[in-house]
């Protein structure tokens, strides 16, 4: 016999209230009810528990020796049950771990580890890069949240959509061939170099590009997009990147961004996390930071979970 945590609530009440029937009625339910949940928890004990008196029931020495337990577990369960504790940012003490794409890490993280030395000076981020791995991390807690294009989560996920993205191309500022326009004939006769990079949407390009039977002359892959800037201002080599990306490179190296000469669908950028984690406070207070510093307000206010796949 397995034991019911509903005979323990009807113990517990009988032993405050003297009576099966006033247990019944502060628990509100039927007093045939409680009497069977005490009369099973008796034969899982295998003692009486309590005998009728004057006063009326009076509980026997082992009932008596259960009830401080019997309270502090009950106690313990209807914490479970309550809201957790808010999280203050200013007070709290707290690391978290996001995985990210190195765009993200040029373009987004400046602006959200600024944000946290003002507001939340105990909170850490530790960053580790989007990978086919990532979503089992998230699923199994070793990392809070992803920030990227993950279009391969299954359901018992959810998503909220930061802003959209889509794609120009980076040349150097004193290309000896392209000047302010990028045509279709120089972008097939020009040398790329492309970033093979998890979560950047590359394979929107990819696809793109094969279904309009385009043919690039790629010369050169590298892993990230770290020093893809510096690469395209001091060579003759063409980028296809993602707008925010280039935009942000413009500042710092001697490149010029340019329209694609084809159409080419965007993508949306969203943050990642999994349903174990949907109502944690610390969980909810990082994605709307995140949200709030990085979103464009292209998505809901709370994320939506994933569907899913047929």
């Amino acid at each position: 016999m397995k034991l019911d945590v509903e005979w323990l609530t009807v113990f517990d009440a009988v032993m405050r209230t003297g009576g099966v029937s006033r247990a019944a009625e502060h628990l509100g339910m039927a007093q045939a009810t409680a009497s069977t949940a005490l009369a099973k928890l008796r034969a899982y004990y295998g003692d009486p528990l309590f005998s009728r008196g004057a006063r009326g029931m009076r509980p026997t020495h082992r009932a008596q020796a259960l009830h401080a337990d019997v309270r502090e577990l009950l106690a313990r369960l209807d914490s479970m049950r309550q809201q957790p504790d808010a999280f203050l940012p200013h007070a709290a003490r707290r690391n978290f771990r996001i995985c990210m794409t190195d765009i993200s890490e040029v373009v987004l993280l400046p602006t959200l580890v600024n944000h946290l030395r003002r507001t939340a000076p105990g909170v850490d981020i530790d960053v580790e890069r989007i990978s086919a791995d990532s979503p089992r991390r998230l699923e199994e807690g070793e990392v809070d949240l992803a920030v990227g294009f993950m279009p391969q989560l299954d359901a018992g996920f959810y998503q909220q959509v930061l802003f959209l993205q889509d794609f120009v191309c980076m040349v150097a500022q004193q290309h000896p061939r392209v000047q302010h326009r990028l045509t279709r004939k120089a972008y097939v006769r020009e040398c790329h170099v492309v970033v093979s990079s998890s979560g950047t949407g590359h394979v929107v390009v990819e696809k793109t590009l094969r279904s309009e039977q385009v043919e690039r002359k790629v010369v050169l892959r590298v892993p990230s997009f770290l020093g893809l800037a510096r690469i395209v201002a001091d060579t003759e080599l063409i980028a296809t990147v993602p707008k925010r990306f280039a935009e942000a490179m413009q500042a710092q190296e001697r490149i010029r961004v340019t329209p694609l000469p084809y159409e080419m669908p965007g993508y949306a950028v969203k943050q990642h996390w999994h349903a174990r984690f949907h109502a944690d406070p610390g969980n909810r207070w990082l994605r709307a930071t995140v949200a709030e510093l990085l979103g464009t307000g292209a998505g809901p206010v709370e994320g939506i979970a994933v569907s899913p796949r047929p």
